[in-house]
């Protein structure tokens, strides 16, 4: 990004393959929405290239950059006023495939329907941090400067969500099974 910032344009695309996955995930798992996140992608790397100034190497390239979608996503939260939680099951399904028996595929299937209802059903500091922290695989430090508080409270947020993602979890799988007889 250093490169990018002294005019090298062309290593924005370098930039671009080798974030633009995990970016898609954050911002897919904090709005359940394919086609927007990948519209939000668009805007991030876009600002990378606006605010390129901005950048002074002093942290992580990661942590600036999950600095700017998470102000694209209030942005975008902004324009929509509501944006939906909802995961495609089916979609996610799909990109698992493999050779797992039917049973266990549909196991699998409905136990990541309940993880992804369970994880919109979060406060969205919770849902964030623990997207950051178990999808993004960030560190706490790297969360820390993300979002702009301590390393500690980092820890905190994360141990009170996920208990509180075991919590809604076990409601959801217990009224499922509730459900089933």
């Amino acid at each position: 990004m250093l490169q990018v910032k002294a005019g090298n344009l062309d290593k924005m695309g370098l930039l671009f393959e080798r974030y633009h996955r995990p970016l898609f995930g954050f911002l897919f798992h904090m709005t359940g929405q394919t086609e927007s996140s990948e519209d939000m992608v668009q805007t991030v790397f876009y600002r990378m290239l606006k605010y390129r100034h901005t950048f002074t190497g002093e942290g992580e390239f990661r942590s600036w950059m999950y600095h700017l979608a998470r102000n694209v996503l209030a942005d975008q939260a902004k324009q929509n006023k509501r944006v939906a939680n909802h995961a495609n099951v089916n979609e996610m399904a799909e990109r698992i495939g493999g050779g797992i028996d039917a049973d266990e595929q549909l196991q699998q299937e409905q136990d990541r329907d309940m993880l992804h209802k369970a994880l919109a059903r979060l406060n969205e500091d919770h849902r964030e941090v623990l997207i950051l922290s178990r999808f993004q695989e960030l560190k706490y430090e790297e969360i820390a400067r993300v979002l702009n508080i301590t390393e500690g409270a980092v820890k905190v947020r994360v141990y009170r969500a996920m208990n509180e993602l075991k919590r809604i979890y076990l409601t959801i799988e217990t009224g499922r099974k509730a459900h089933e007889l």
